[in-house]
């Protein structure tokens, strides 16, 4: 299929993700690194309660938290 196609189909609403091949698409910015990170145990009590209470991980409220200091130290 040719690019110009390709990107009518795409304006039009066009479900192209047939012609993609998704097993290689990325985010960038997005590729995730395992890390280590040694906390003293009252914040790790803290951050498991807060976690409980809002439904959520412990790592998906650290990822939370860090996500939204950094978005305030870029500003």
């Amino acid at each position: 299929m040719k690019a110009k196609e390709f990107e009518k189909k795409f304006e039009d609403g066009i479900d192209i993700t047939s012609h993609l091949d998704l097993s290689k698409a990325r985010r960038p910015e997005q590729e995730q690194k395992r890390v280590n990170v040694d906390f003293p145990i009252w914040m790790i009590q803290s951050l498991d309660k807060e976690a409980k209470r809002i439904g959520i991980p412990r790592q998906a409220i650290i990822k939370l938290w860090l996500a939204e200091r950094l978005e305030k130290v870029h500003i």
